[in-house]
């Protein structure tokens, strides 16, 4: 039976990176700012301490990245994916057992590295493996779950540490991120195409193919294309972090938590717009980035509700189409001869 006869496998592959990011998102990425607030307000700590201790979270997450780019070149990226799941997973279980300053900083730093090795970097590139014609499509569906992990887990899980406090909902928290990611990976989630002997959807030239990565790295628009990235992630990152506890303090924390909900809300409808105009991607991508400028000036300055919530939404809206748009472009300029390295 030739693979167009029956339901291609990169889709399983697609439905199940989904699952993976719905958790990835919902209990490590956004409920970064519902851990920042619960880390004050339980044990005391600063804000600022708090914030850099999040800022080395990133700086981890970004270092395990590159790694992760390197490994899974040479390993079935499946592994490194599950080995980097029970690593978060171990450090989420343990948030109820940290009062010291060094304690914080060891936590986000370990959280951090978990995020690299089972984040953007392998998913993206397993989905480039597997999709060619497609890819636009594939990729919005497999990023859906960073929207709908912040619309549904982060919501719940900032309501079980509010009640049961953080030492008490660190075993639930844990379980649920185990539970979420190491299934669907290790049974449905397939590295490439060729690992089953198959060629990737729409290919229409050799499966492997692109720019070598000591290349892809000394290229004007590989420095142009992370310039600009950087600059844009950098600020949604802060954002992000400071999000929740932002509402709290401001309005309430009934706010707050609806506050990251409405912002992946939005970034999942403006993901689902965004596949329209991914032709014009370079002109789509300038907009965005315009656009989430005007919501960080909106939230620096708002105080009621409806304000907050309205930059909140307007965040949202560029967020997801942003981290799309350079995995698009990256993989069009360089293929996917070495994409996980250059992505990275």
């Amino acid at each position: 039976m030739s693979q167009h006869a029956r339901m291609f496998y990169g889709w399983h592959v697609v439905f199940a990176l989904c699952l993976v990011t719905t958790f990835t998102s919902g209990l490590i990425f956004y409920i970064l700012s519902v851990l920042l607030d619960a880390f004050v307000a339980e044990r005391a700590f600063q804000v600022g301490l708090s914030s850099i201790a999040t800022g080395f979270f990133f700086i981890a997450a970004g270092i395990a990245g590159l790694v992760a780019g390197h490994l899974i070149d040479r390993v079935d990226a499946r592994i490194v994916m599950i080995v980097s799941a029970c690593i978060g997973v171990l450090a989420l279980g343990c948030i109820g057992l940290l009062r010291e300053p060094w304690q914080l900083f060891v936590f986000y730093i370990v959280f951090g590295c978990s995020y690299g090795g089972v984040g953007l970097v392998p998913t993206s590139t397993i989905v480039a493996r597997w999709f060619q014609a497609r890819r636009p499509k594939a990729l919005a569906v497999a990023f859906t779950g960073f929207s709908i992990g912040g619309i549904l887990i982060t919501p719940l899980a900032a309501v079980l540490i509010k009640q049961l406090g953080l030492a008490d909902a660190a075993p639930w928290l844990a379980a649920a991120l185990f539970l979420g990611i190491v299934p669907a990976t290790a049974l449905v989630v397939r590295a490439s195409p060729q690992s089953m002997g198959l060629e990737p959807d729409g290919a229409s030239q050799p499966a492997v193919s692109g720019i070598r990565f000591s290349e892809a790295i000394r290229s004007r628009f590989f420095f142009a294309v992370t310039a600009a990235f950087t600059c844009a992630f950098a600020a949604q990152l802060g954002a992000i972090a400071h999000l929740y506890r932002l509402v709290n303090v401001r309005v309430d924390p009934e706010a707050a938590a609806l506050a990251v909900a409405l912002v992946a809300a939005a970034s999942l409808v403006g993901r689902l717009v965004g596949g329209w105009l991914l032709a014009i991607a370079r002109v789509f991508a300038l907009g965005l980035m315009i656009a989430q400028t005007i919501a960080l000036a909106i939230l620096a300055y708002a105080m009621s509700k409806s304000v907050v919530l309205l930059g909140a939404m307007l965040f949202g809206v560029g967020m997801g189409n942003i981290l799309m748009l350079q995995q698009l472009l990256m993989a069009e300029a360089f293929g996917t001869r070495d994409y996980g390295r250059i992505y990275a």
